[in-house]
């Protein structure tokens, strides 16, 4: 679980933003949507193939 203190002087807002950072560093958000729907081991294998596809894409014609 993500905690953070408020430090002194520091507004709830400074707080908030530390605190959505922390979370998305933990990988919280990214954990509790793939957890949401259950996804083929097929399915995951494909998808990692589309975006490695697309990685080899953009370096090609990044020169």
């Amino acid at each position: 679980m993500t905690k953070i203190k408020v430090r002194n002087g520091e507004s709830l807002e400074q707080a908030l933003r530390r605190f959505n950072r922390e979370v998305q560093r933990a990988g919280i958000l990214q954990e509790l949507r793939d957890r949401d729907r259950y996804r083929k081991p097929s399915e995951i294998r494909r998808q990692k193939a589309k975006e490695l596809a697309h990685k080899i894409y953009l370096e090609k014609y990044r020169r």
